[in-house]
């Protein structure tokens, strides 16, 4: 133990480390997927992660189906997490990456009061001031914008939905931590906000949008930034507090823009990069 941090407390930064690698895809493979309702592909993509993680409960011989009455619950917490997915692909519809990214990733300030007032995980004083410069760096990342339009606006909004219910996201699967295995956790999470896309995902059906792109755009949303990344992300919450774990998530903001200009060519401006800056400084304040 160095500070007051364990080993495995680090042991979890270092897995949400490795999963803004595969977070940092979403917003590209969303828009490659854009032929698709946003309820089409959060449909699918919970769909492929679901029988993903499931293949590693069956190979690790774990548990497949959770206790009777907690299935109630885990529609509860398959509702949150299909919120926060379908705000965040229909936020892309009609925002920037940098800002639907930044938006979502003020959910430091959602954690910390959500774990406060559940998880009864209070901060020492130097990690608020951390968060604080996370979310400083966020707003300006994506609040000077000298073009915001209502559409934007209208995004800007998805994102906030999304950023709020990422915060219970995270609190729910560190509260989960010593009931459930990780992958019996994953899929069961991931199978029951797919039901509750179904119905949405069937009626806003749109049969000329599966083309080649759109469908490989889908199962890589499933494989990478679902299945491997966030399945990565939960693991880190049981390790780890819900809020360090989610401040060092918002570098899938600095990821996910550099991605956009070298796949999509969304050149960031000089705000967005000085907010990404401050936003790692914060973090870094948090985890040490």
């Amino acid at each position: 133990m160095v500070g007051d941090v364990t080993f495995d407390q680090r042991r979890g930064l270092v897995y949400v480390a490795i999963a803004i690698f595969f977070f940092a895809l979403s917003a590209v493979l969303i828009r490659w997927a854009g032929a698709l309702s946003s309820y089409e592909i959060t449909f699918w993509r919970l769909v492929v992660a679901a029988m993903a993680v499931s293949v590693g409960v069956a190979w690790r011989r774990e548990r497949w189906l959770v206790a009777g009455d907690d299935r109630l619950r885990f529609l509860g917490f398959g509702l949150i997490t299909a919120l926060h997915f379908l705000l965040y692909a229909a936020a892309l519809s009609f925002t920037t990456i940098a800002h639907a990214l930044a938006i979502v990733y003020t959910a430091p300030v959602f954690v910390a009061i959500f774990s406060a007032l559940w998880l009864h995980e209070p901060l020492p004083g130097r990690k608020w001031v951390g968060i604080l410069l996370a979310v400083v760096g966020v707003a300006i990342l994506a609040g000077f914008q000298p073009k915001l339009t209502p559409r934007m606006l209208f995004g800007d909004l998805l994102a906030l939905g999304s950023a709020i219910t990422f915060g219970l996201y995270s609190v729910i699967g560190r509260s989960q931590r010593h009931r459930y295995s990780l992958l019996t956790y994953a899929a069961t999470v991931y199978g029951a906000a797919a039901l509750w896309t179904l119905a949405p995902a069937a009626l806003n059906f749109t049969p000329q949008g599966y083309t080649i792109t759109t469908v490989l755009a889908v199962i890589a949303l499933g494989l990478l930034p679902l299945g491997l990344g966030h399945t990565l992300y939960n693991a880190a919450l049981r390790l780890t507090s819900a809020t360090s774990a989610n401040v060092v998530a918002t570098q899938e903001v600095t990821l996910g823009i550099l991605l956009g200009v070298l796949l999509l060519g969304e050149i960031p401006q000089v705000n967005e990069i000085v907010g990404a800056a401050i936003t790692l400084v914060g973090v870094i304040i948090v985890i040490l």
